[in-house]
């Protein structure tokens, strides 16, 4: 036990120290080591697991993180897998706010940041096309993204114009898109196969 508590730890703690730009440029490093090295989750699970993150408080990498190390080891597993994610964080955020302020000027740092921002772009739009696959499948699946991604993106839009307009919470989507998903399948309980 005390091996894979390890294991989980150290995996947890790479992909964490290994990912910038949040929880969702972290999915590429989780799908690789946790769903195909690892065979802590399937894909569903991590979507799952990954939809569960946004709705509830908190980070939606640690989220992940506890659910999939409370999944293989329980409580103690939970426990290892978030201290691993977020201890390369911690460790890293001390060492660049002591030294940031005094170069957080400079136009190389500038350039910098520039270019991680957007490799983030990209691992978050690699990230997209994989969930694509197992996530869009059939015709009241592609019903239930396009409506979200057309209100969410009409929002967006109209809050470029008017500041003052309240954003839909993350949440909201998915319980709309549960639900939706229950009423378009017909809510018979069964899983139909694409």
């Amino acid at each position: 036990m005390l091996k894979k508590l390890t294991d989980m730890f150290l995996t947890f703690a790479r992909i964490g120290g290994l990912t910038f730009g949040g929880g969702y440029a972290m999915l590429p490093m989780l799908q690789r080591e946790v769903v195909e090295n690892r065979h802590w989750a399937t894909e569903e699970e991590l979507t799952d697991y990954y939809a569960i993150g946004q709705c509830t408080p908190g980070i939606i990498a640690v989220n992940t993180a506890t659910f999939i190390g409370y999944k293989e080891a329980g409580i103690i597993g939970g426990i290892a897998a978030t201290l691993g994610v977020v201890f390369p964080s911690l460790v890293i955020i001390s060492i660049i706010a002591a030294f940031l302020t005094n170069f957080a000027d400079l136009a190389i740092v500038q350039y910098a940041f520039s270019g991680i921002r957007v490799c983030v772009c990209v691992l978050i739009f690699n990230a997209v096309q994989k969930l694509w696959k197992k996530s869009v499948i059939d015709s009241p699946t592609t019903v239930i993204f396009l409506a979200v991604f057309l209100v969410s993106a009409i929002l967006t839009v109209a809050q470029s114009f008017y500041p003052n307009l309240t954003s839909i919470s993350p949440i909201v989507y998915v319980v709309i898109a549960g639900v939706a998903g229950v009423v378009l399948h017909g809510g018979n309980g069964k899983k139909e196969v694409a």
